[in-house]
């Protein structure tokens, strides 16, 4: 059923839908053997996800978070000053996840930018921003690169509008087991996106090329994999991707 409904309903109703049938997920699936970092409360159980191949027990009820966001979260709360320094930050594609606890930072001056959201402050394309040269300390683009046709140009874009010194975490689906990425421009057929590359509107499966090539833009990169930093029983408490690589972007 969640992968029916994820192939077939356009993702700005998705997420207008995801508001309204979220509390009722949350109340229904309360219980104490998940918890979710985010907003601190616990489940019996998570909800299963994917596009393609559906992953069980992934889905919180209560902030709609995936495992990665929950990874970033951990990571942010835990290993940068996100929360209590001043920054200007960008938002591509905001999470709900996230969305509403980043708005209310007193510390952040919180833009969010999507070509297609309906929670986005300016819609733009991330391959033509509308922000200055060395603009924003910090940058949030997960799973959005994926969806882009000339990478290269929004990885260029991406460096243009951070300062000197700012922090991008520009979070992809990549295969580890992959050496190269992979993308070919004649499968245009959303079945056959989704087939090869793991849903109907990606254009290529990230191998681990990806951190060289954010490197080739001009980044200083760092792969982080923090679940290393974690016991066994955080992971599976909350319900994180093990091994899983946080790509830290600094200019």
């Amino acid at each position: 059923m969640f992968k029916k409904i994820l192939n077939t309903i356009p993702r700005p109703l998705l997420i207008r839908l995801s508001y309204l049938a979220q509390p009722f997920f949350a109340f229904f699936l309360k219980g104490n053997k998940f918890t979710d970092p985010i907003n601190g409360k616990s489940y019996r159980k998570f909800l299963p996800y994917g596009y393609e191949n559906v992953r069980e027990n992934v889905l919180s009820p209560g902030t709609l978070s995936l495992e990665r966001h929950r990874l970033f979260w951990l990571y942010l709360k835990n290993e940068t000053s996100f929360f209590t320094e001043n920054l200007k930050v960008l938002h591509f594609a905001p999470e709900q996840a996230f969305y509403k606890r980043f708005r209310k930072m007193k510390n952040l001056e919180y833009i969010t930018t999507d070509l297609n959201s309906p929670i986005a402050d300016v819609k733009a394309d991330i391959c033509d921003l509308p922000f200055s040269n060395n603009e924003f300390d910090f940058i949030i683009c997960n799973h959005v690169l994926e969806h882009i046709p000339d990478d290269t140009k929004a990885m260029q874009e991406l460096y243009r509008i951070l300062k000197p010194g700012g922090l991008a975490i520009l979070q992809v689906p990549y295969s580890a087991d992959l050496e190269k990425t992979f993308e070919d421009d004649s499968i245009t057929d959303p079945k056959e996106r989704a087939r090869i590359f793991g849903q109907y509107d990606h254009v290529r499966v990230y191998g681990m090329d990806y951190f060289e090539k954010l490197r080739s833009i001009g980044f200083k990169v760092e792969a982080v994999d923090y679940t290393k930093k974690l016991t066994d029983e955080e992971i599976q408490k909350y319900r994180l991707p093990i091994g899983e690589l946080i790509p830290l972007c600094i200019k």
